[in-house]
């Protein structure tokens, strides 16, 4: 009896440990798959980052001139904003007298 249940024991290891190589083969095909040779997506991800940033790298600094410009024009909205406001004021008190 105490013989069955040692090969019965092996030969559930056996199993566990053959199921574990299989699966563990495949999980390692998939991931070569994805980022393992240069033709894989990761390579063809890596370069097309690479071509976005090769594009977008003189961005910065116009960026930074572009708000520069902008706080500028939002200083000078605010004046024509002032301009308007006491045109208008000085509109309806002259509406209000007449």
């Amino acid at each position: 009896m105490l013989i069955l249940l040692m090969i019965i024991t092996i030969l559930a290891v056996l199993a566990l440990v053959i199921v574990l190589i299989v699966h563990l083969d495949r999980i390692h095909r998939t991931l070569r798959k994805i980022g393992g040779a240069g033709d894989s997506y990761l390579a063809k991800l890596r370069l097309g980052l690479r071509a976005i940033e090769t594009e977008t790298g003189h961005l910065p600094p116009e960026v930074t001139k572009l708000n520069e410009g902008l706080t500028q024009t939002a200083g000078g909205l605010k004046g024509v904003n002032e301009s308007l406001t006491n045109s208008i004021n000085s509109a309806l008190k002259q509406k209000k007298y007449n």
